[in-house]
């Protein structure tokens, strides 16, 4: 199993950047963000792949950045300018699907998970 610790959540004023880490305790070839509202369905955010090719949501594409340090085992999530419809629980989560040369932003196709940061904007 793969243990993920995510940290760097918080609260921020709309139009500002938070940066989200993710500390996984094992190595896999898929990694992604995904964010859940109370009540609604988890979505995916972003993910990204051994080769470092990102996928995001449309409605992060320009704002949100996704990268990994393999030599840390860390995810991170710089958010910018960021919407009052941004603000979820963000989870991480490893060992992803793949379609075609992207890691899948399905979360129905991702195995571990971690406990989430909550990302509040007001």
């Amino acid at each position: 199993d793969v243990q993920l610790v995510e940290s760097g959540g918080g609260s921020v004023q709309a139009g500002g950047s938070l940066r989200l880490s993710c500390t996984a305790s094992g190595y896999t070839a898929c990694m992604g963000w995904f964010r859940q509202e109370p009540g609604k369905e988890r979505e995916g955010v972003a993910s990204v792949g051994v080769d470092d090719r990102p996928s995001y949501s449309d409605s992060v594409k320009g704002r949100f950045t996704i990268s990994q340090d393999n030599a840390k085992n860390t995810l991170y999530l710089q958010m910018d300018s960021l919407k009052l419809e941004d603000t979820a629980m963000y989870y991480c989560a490893a060992d992803g699907g793949r379609h075609g040369s992207l890691c899948s932003t399905r979360a129905g196709e991702y195995t571990f998970w971690g406990q989430g940061t909550q990302v509040t904007v007001s």
